[in-house]
């Protein structure tokens, strides 16, 4: 089986204003990086009202849909932005993920990347947040429990902000794991070892600002691949965020390429362990176009080692 490259054009028509760091050119960079790449290419298809609700109330979707402008800009925050063309970016992103955990379970694929935007990993319950509308990697964890019953999930994020959203979503859905890394200090300021979860199901693991790859991978080593072995989930879902890069713009860590296929090595090799080499990656940051390129490419490439 190969590994699945998900997609969709769709995703090129969420449009931020001009000097916005999470732009259109970030997924024109990464598919553009991947081209030639031997994947399987799929189109997104859309979420429902019903898929999103497993995460967020019917209130938080009903006010997203409200917010959906016909022509130009509509702020949420200082932050988030929507265009006429969100809404439906923000759906295929949704409907993305959840493709992605139908085809790696269903054996249509070993694994699989999933290259949209807009992210998703700080949207919270009721509150889009960080450049996300919807919690696309915990609507993928809560997809692969309710629908096709799975009892362990893990989500690993490595994204260089903390992922509060996932962490709220599956805050006390005790049959998912939670394990994020993160510059601290640094937005949104959430992530301290503190917050373990309402069943002891979260770790967060700080990194300090202008740490290297050599104090993640020490950090991985001694906390997030010991906590996987023993929680040995049946799916790794990764929120796989670029902006930990030396080279990005909007934080202070200085991991290299080489980091990320690191990382992405080794929790593919833990997924063979005891999951079946089940891994479904999604986007989150990444900010420097030419770094994010790179390491989205030796990410997949590494997805692809692993699925042979």
């Amino acid at each position: 089986m190969k590994t699945a490259l998900i997609t969709h054009a769709d995703c090129l028509q969420h449009v931020t204003p001009e000097g916005h760091p999470e732009r259109v050119a970030r997924l024109e960079y990464i598919l553009n990086a991947l081209d030639g790449l031997d994947v399987l290419r799929v189109d997104a298809p859309l979420a429902t009202d019903a898929d999103l609700a497993r995460v967020h109330p019917k209130s938080h979707i009903a006010d997203i849909r409200a917010r959906a402008p016909s022509e130009g800009y509509h702020q949420i925050d200082a932050d988030t932005w929507m265009s006429p063309g969100s809404l439906q970016a923000a759906l295929r992103a949704a409907g993305g993920a959840m493709k992605a955990v139908d085809m790696v379970l269903d054996g249509e694929a070993a694994n699989a990347f999933v290259a949209m935007r807009p992210p998703g990993h700080h949207a919270e319950r009721s509150t889009a947040m960080g450049f996300c509308l919807f919690g696309n990697a915990a609507l993928a964890a809560k997809h692969a429990l309710d629908v096709h019953g799975l009892s362990r999930v893990a989500v690993v994020d490595f994204d260089v902000h903390h992922g509060n959203g996932t962490q709220d979503l599956l805050w006390d859905e005790a049959r998912a794991l939670v394990i994020t890394s993160q510059q601290m200090p640094l937005w949104p300021g959430s992530g301290h070892p503190s917050e373990t979860g309402a069943h002891g199901n979260v770790l967060n693991i700080p990194l300090p600002p202008e740490s290297d790859g050599t104090k993640m991978r020490y950090e991985y080593q001694k906390q997030a691949f010991p906590r996987l072995r023993s929680f040995r989930p049946e799916l790794i879902i990764i929120s796989a965020g670029f902006d930990a890069h030396m080279n990005d713009p909007l934080a202070a860590l200085n991991w290299e390429t080489d980091d990320f296929a690191w990382v992405t090595s080794e929790l593919c090799a833990l997924a063979n362990e005891f999951c079946e080499g089940r891994v479904v990656s999604v986007l989150e940051g990444g900010y420097d176009l030419q770094a994010l390129a790179e390491a989205s490419r030796a990410h997949v490439e590494e997805l692809m080692k692993a699925a042979g």
